[in-house]
């Protein structure tokens, strides 16, 4: 549903056509009503919070501006970058990753401060608040592998770390089917365009935002309050 995520300001009527057209497809039954947090246990594995460097993880979930609206409210997070992880540089580009084509997902790269919030609590809130890992090439109204759900691992103590939660939430039964996100090796990080930048921050009143994203930061602060920043961090300042 890219024409959805295209929308910018428009005159009156326009707007409210398009309004019209975003609160359909939501109701729809092949888009399912926007998820809650489901509450799940913390990784078994995890890193001790310990003092030193920033760390990274990259993480795809769905169109970026949510992932990235909901990690920019971590505490503990020092920047948060939307962008394409999966393929090439020469396909990284916001119009050709859109095609479904190039292998890329919409991801996000998060800088975080070990010291403040370990690896295995930034997936906790991905599985948790930020999306469904359980559907299959799609989130809410958006379809296609560029929307999958994946874990870029940059080194084999995040990968570890990835595949335990996943089974431990499995064996669990967290949630009511299997899930399906993909824990790949991270190859490469490319920013996306300024514009895609802090886009939940910029454009809150957005029927694509209000709708899908903002609800995702309320179950973050909702169900992580101790986790919960409300000064957003903001990849360009």
């Amino acid at each position: 549903m890219i024409f959805q995520k295209l929308l910018r300001p428009l005159p009156l009527m326009v707007a409210m056509v398009t309004g019209f057209i975003s609160l359909s497809l939501w109701r729809s039954p092949l888009v399912g009503a926007q998820e809650s947090a489901v509450i799940i246990a913390p990784p078994q594995l995890d890193n001790p919070k310990i003092s030193g460097t920033s760390q990274t993880a990259v993480l795809a979930g769905g169109c970026f501006w949510g992932v990235q609206g909901v990690f920019e409210h971590v505490r503990g997070v020092v920047k948060v970058f939307a962008g394409y992880a999966g393929g090439d540089r020469s396909t990284a580009d916001y119009e050709t990753v859109s095609s479904g084509t190039t292998g890329h997902a919409e991801s996000v790269k998060i800088m975080f401060d070990p010291a403040v919030i370990s690896y295995g609590q930034i997936l906790q809130i991905a599985f948790s608040v930020v999306h469904d890992p359980t559907q299959l090439n799609r989130q809410g109204p958006d379809v296609g592998t560029q929307y999958r759900s994946a874990i870029f691992y940059s080194d084999d103590g995040q990968k570890r770390i990835a595949d335990a939660y996943i089974a431990q939430l499995d064996k669990s039964h967290a949630f009511p089917r299997p899930i399906v996100t993909r824990v790949d090796r991270l190859k490469s990080f490319y920013q996306a365009e300024n514009y895609h930048q802090d886009y939940l921050i910029h454009n809150p009143r957005s029927s694509y935002i209000a709708t899908f994203d903002l609800p995702k930061v309320e179950n973050f602060k909702q169900t992580f309050p101790e986790l919960y920043s409300g000064r957003p961090v903001m990849a360009l300042n």
